[in-house]
């Protein structure tokens, strides 16, 4: 119970602080839109997040740090579903937000692993294709460390830092191609 109860609170605060940075995602695409073509590279770049609304950290950071945008962006969002298995019919749902950025959301039940290589495919019906050697996934990694100022007792932030840092790697979870995957950390003080 405590465990569980750790893990909610921190997640909650955690939640809370983050909220704090986030870009929404079409004021972000409308920026970028102006910016010029010479700043493309070629190539797919899939952003994952939790949250399709805000602009991926790992996307933010991909701008801020090496100033590139692909020439095709993805904003991909993994959903659990409330039934244990979803029909590949109903699995993908594809949107167009401008003619270089996409948001695809893709939906698992809660007895699948969720398994983004083996979706992808279906996403050819819906007029997107991903070449995966020309796609690199973008993955944010946060660091959690304990904060005085932070909405838990300091007992309680120490074991949900702790906690963290033994979940488990979102590449594997999500079934993503390891020599594609590229991982942008940030530090947070809980």
């Amino acid at each position: 119970m405590l465990l569980m109860l750790t893990w909610r609170r921190g997640s909650a605060a955690l939640s809370e602080k983050t909220k704090r940075d986030d870009v929404p995602l079409l004021s972000l695409l409308n920026s970028l839109e102006r910016r010029p073509a010479e700043l493309r590279v070629p190539g797919t770049a899939v952003f994952l997040t939790a949250h399709p609304e805000t602009a991926p950290t790992a996307l933010l950071h991909n701008l801020k740090h090496n100033k590139v945008v692909h020439e095709r962006n993805v904003i991909l969002s993994i959903l659990t579903a409330d039934v244990p298995y979803v029909a590949p019919a109903q699995r993908v749902s594809l949107t167009l937000l401008s003619d270089t950025f996409s948001q695809l959301t893709l939906r698992f039940g809660y007895m699948e692993s969720p398994n983004v290589m083996k979706a992808l495919p279906l996403c050819r019906d819906r007029g997107c294709k991903f070449d995966v050697m020309q796609t690199s996934f973008f993955l944010s990694r946060r660091l959690l460390k304990p904060s005085d100022d932070s909405q838990l007792p300091i007992w309680q932030d120490r074991f949900f830092v702790g906690l963290s840092g033994i979940a488990d790697d979102a590449a594997r979870y999500f079934g993503l191609p390891t020599d594609r995957v590229v991982e942008v950390g940030t530090q947070v003080a809980v």
